[in-house]
């Protein structure tokens, strides 16, 4: 018996890492929002660090900007800026600090080479493409009982799950970074440094609850898949 595409057993597989990426959003939530509330010490902003920690990594090439959003910051190697949300930009809490340090350890990365980041920007047209082809190239292969475009569907997907695994090595590789460098300049103190911590790998999660998110469909992928069978009934 065929089922649905939306509406199978094998959406039971999904659920597991719907739970996960919903407990991650909502712990990087509240961890940024508990350290949104601590300013640090020093009383420096988080563009002021991130200015800070960039000239210090022979960085000050590298523009920081402001960028409209909540927790929209990330560091874009296609011209070299570094943006900053408006709940980073201009606060002074631990929080804010941290995630600045972060988008500074990607600028890192990218000057010297890091080989995650340069597969994982290499990569991001063709999985752009294939991402948006997947899904409706399995879906017809279901609908009309055609293997073959199920299989190039699954093909696209799996380009998916290949910027996920260099994603995951890529952002806890920045986020050390970033505490190496707090830590190192003392812009935060070894008591506030555990805040920051806290935010970063609260942030993590999210990376990894994506992760297992793409493995679960594309395992239900395979499993509908298997369903139709190699043959054109």
């Amino acid at each position: 018996m065929m089922y649905p595409f939306f509406f199978d057993p094998t959406f039971m597989l999904l659920i597991p890492a719907m739970l996960l990426a919903f407990w991650a959003q909502m712990k990087v939530k509240s961890s940024f929002a508990r350290f949104s509330r601590v300013a640090s010490r020093r009383g420096v902003t988080g563009a002021e660090a991130a200015r800070a920690l960039l000239d210090r990594q022979g960085l000050s090439d590298v523009p920081v900007r402001r960028v409209a959003g909540n927790l929209s910051d990330h560091y874009d190697p296609r011209d070299r800026t570094l943006h900053l949300s408006d709940s980073v930009y201009a606060s002074t809490s631990i929080a804010a600090i941290g995630v600045a340090a972060h988008e500074v350890g990607h600028a890192v990365q990218h000057l010297q080479s890091y080989a995650p980041l340069k597969i994982r920007n290499a990569i991001v047209p063709v999985v752009n493409i294939g991402s948006g082809l997947a899904f409706p190239l399995f879906f017809i292969g279901l609908l009309m009982r055609t293997p073959m475009l199920m299989d190039l569907g699954i093909l696209f997907f799996l380009g998916v799950i290949v910027f996920h695994l260099v994603t995951l090595p890529t952002e806890f590789d920045a986020s050390a970074r970033a505490l190496r460098l707090l830590s190192d300049t003392q812009i935060l103190g070894g008591d506030e440094i555990g805040g920051a911590r806290s935010v970063l790998n609260a942030a993590a999660l999210t990376y990894v609850a994506a992760s297992v998110m793409a493995v679960a469909q594309l395992l239900r992928l395979v499993l509908l898949r298997g369903m139709v069978g190699g043959r054109n009934d």
